[in-house]
This record gives C-alpha cells, sequence and structure tokens, in this order.
C-alpha cells in the first residue's frame, strides 16, 4: 500500500451527483434538511397541524433524499480497477501528521486500470502534480468540479488532454513511488481538484462498489450500460430497443422479470438482479446476450462489432479483458467476468 499519498485535507462527507437535484448538498446537508422537517413536523404541530399532514411533510423530505441518491445511479461511473482493499490502504488512513487521501487496490502490476468516468486528462506527470503524492499519477476532470487520480501507475496508456470515456483503460497498475507492493491509489475530489471526498462512499452513491461488486444501475440512467441490460432483457424475452434510455418501458419490463424470478420489483438493476439476468457465454453462442457482452467489453475498450456471433475475435476480446483484469482466462464470460465488465 502507500507510505505517503496523505493529505492534510480534513476528511469530507460524500456530496451527490452534479447532476442530481440536490447538487451541491453532501449527505450530511441531506440529513440536515431531513431535521429540519422533522423541525417543521414539530412546529406544525404546535400550531395545530394534524399529525397526518406532519407525517407527510417528513415522508416529503424522506422522499426527495431518496430521489436524490437514486438519480445518482446513472450509469455514468466505473469501477477503476479490480483488486483487493490491503489493511491500512482505506481513507483517511493515518499518515503521520496527516491523512490517506484515497483507497487502496492490490493487485499485480500491469493490471488494466479503467477511467472511472468520462472527462478529460488534466495531470499526467509524478504524483499528478498533487502535493503529498509519489509515483507515476494521471488526474482526471469530469466537469462538475470533479476529479479522480489515479496513482503509483507503471504505465500510461492515454495522453495529457486526452478526452477518456467511462471504462476506457487508461493505464496500468504498478509500484512506482514510495509504496510497499504493486497497487492503484484511487481518489476522488469535488468541489475542487484538492479537495478529496471518501471514495468508496462517492463510487456507492454512483452505483459503483469500489469492492468489485455488481453495479446499481437505477431508472434514468442512460448509456451502455442500459444497452447490455436492455440486450440481456430482449434474450429474455422482454423486446426492448437498444437505445440506452432506462425510461418508462424498459423499467416496466425489469420490473415484470424481477417479478417473475421472485425479487424486489424496484427496476434497480443491482447486486440481486444482474445474477438472474447474464448468461454464461462461450464461443458458439449467438443471439442478444451476446450482443450485451460484446458492448460491455467496448466500453472497456474492445472495438468489437456488435454482430450477436460469439466468435473467435470476441472470444480473444474475452481472454485479453479477463488478462488484463487477473481474471480466469479461459475466454468464457460467465458471472464474474460479467460483474467486473459491468461494473
Amino acid at each position: 500500500m502507500c507510505r505517503s499519498c496523505a493529505t492534510t485535507t480534513a476528511p469530507a462527507e460524500t456530496p451527490v451527483d452534479a447532476k442530481s437535484p440536490a447538487h451541491g448538498l453532501s449527505r450530511r446537508g441531506l440529513l440536515a434538511g431531513i431535521g429540519l422537517g422533522a423541525l417543521t413536523v414539530n412546529l406544525s404541530l404546535s400550531t395545530g397541524a394534524s399529525a397526518a399532514e406532519a407525517a407527510e411533510a417528513l415522508e416529503a423530505v424522506e422522499a426527495a433524499e431518496a430521489a436524490a441518491t437514486m438519480a445518482a445511479k446513472n450509469g455514468a461511473w466505473a469501477n477503476p480497477a479490480l483488486g483487493r482493499f490491503p489493511a491500512g490502504g482505506h481513507y483517511g488512513a493515518p499518515r503521520g501528521g496527516a491523512s490517506h487521501a484515497g483507497q487502496d487496490i492490490s493487485n499485480s502490476t500491469g493490471t488494466a486500470v479503467h477511467a472511472a468516468a468520462a472527462g478529460t486528462v488534466v495531470r499526467r506527470s509524478w504524483g499528478g502534480g498533487l502535493p503529498g503524492r509519489t509515483g507515476n499519477g494521471l488526474v482526471i476532470a469530469h466537469g462538475g468540479n470533479q476529479y479522480t487520480y489515479y496513482g503509483h501507475l507503471s504505465a500510461y496508456r492515454v495522453a495529457l488532454n486526452a478526452r477518456v470515456s467511462a471504462g476506457q483503460r487508461i493505464a496500468d497498475m504498478g509500484a512506482t513511488g514510495n509504496v510497499t507492493g504493486p497497487h492503484l491509489h484511487f481518489e476522488t475530489h469535488s468541489g475542487s481538484l484538492g479537495a478529496t471526498v471518501n471514495p468508496v462512499r462517492f463510487l456507492a452513491a454512483r452505483g459503483v462498489d469500489l469492492a468489485g461488486g455488481w453495479s446499481r444501475i437505477d431508472p434514468g440512467a442512460s448509456g451502455a450500460t442500459v444497452v447490455v441490460i436492455q440486450h440481456l432483457m430482449t434474450r429474455r424475452g422482454y423486446a426492448l430497443v437498444a437505445d440506452g434510455q432506462y425510461g418508462s418501458v424498459s423499467v416496466a419490463a425489469v420490473k415484470r422479470f424481477q417479478s417473475s424470478k421472485g425479487l424486489v420489483a424496484d427496476g434497480q438493476v443491482g447486486p440481486a438482479t444482474w445474477p438472474a439476468l447474464v448468461y454464461t457465454l462461450r464461443q458458439g453462442a449467438g443471439g442478444a446476450h451476446v450482443r450485451a457482452l460484446q458492448t460491455a467489453l467496448n466500453k472497456r475498450g474492445a472495438r468489437l462489432a456488435v454482430d450477436g456471433a460469439f466468435g473467435s475475435v470476441t472470444t480473444t476480446a474475452v481472454r485479453a479483458y479477463q488478462s488484463s483484469n487477473r481474471l480466469v482466462t479461459d475466454g468464457e464470460a460467465g458471472p464474474v467476468t460479467w460483474r467486473a465488465l459491468t461494473g
């Protein structure tokens, strides 16, 4: 893990997404809002409002918080790397007189590092030009005063000022700088470059499990992962247009699918729904589920024709992805490979 990579900035609360209705509010602010809502309820009771009206007002405040959280799980973010969380590599861990500025993800040198969201590479240098950091580093600006930092890299795969997409391979994991072994030091910054927030919580609020679990995609999401869902749903017998928009028609179909599997029919494609939705695929398969796989691989940079035919080219792409992410390299797309691809 990192020996340095520290910041003197106090750990911050995780903000909601810049595109969400509550942009600019931290979870603390949202909870404070609920507190104000409860205060409003008490005041309403003291001035003669009914208990039912007061309860309705509090319920509205709680619903607003839930909506703000859901709006952030829109498919715009992706897991930057696969590996394990080393002891002491968490956000806020003591580093001398300062605090660890990110989350460490350990794996072998050369493991793929992916962009956590679309943006522009604004730093590509030793330590990423940030104080207290060492090793080869990249900083990506995502707009809305949000940034991600990737440290201790063994190789760069994108140039300075390059535009990158979510899930694109941008670098290789390494052990450059002041470290005890190969890993990715990953940071999230919100409000300004240098204002770090907890990356595990930041990504969780956006539907991404930094520890490597299944993603969470909510109604209203858009993009390649939604296309993956739509292709898989079509294979399951729900003929959907693969337009990348997780709107009312797709949501209704997912809810029907969830109900048919005995799952909570909430429309969220998450850890309970993904395993029921994906297929184990290998060379020779064909159909919409293969189109889903090819779309997911393309999000990670495979550049495949989305033709629904699992031939030798798709097999090579699956094996390349598995190898670069230190998965079992067998060319078969099973649950572990799907989880990594869609995370």
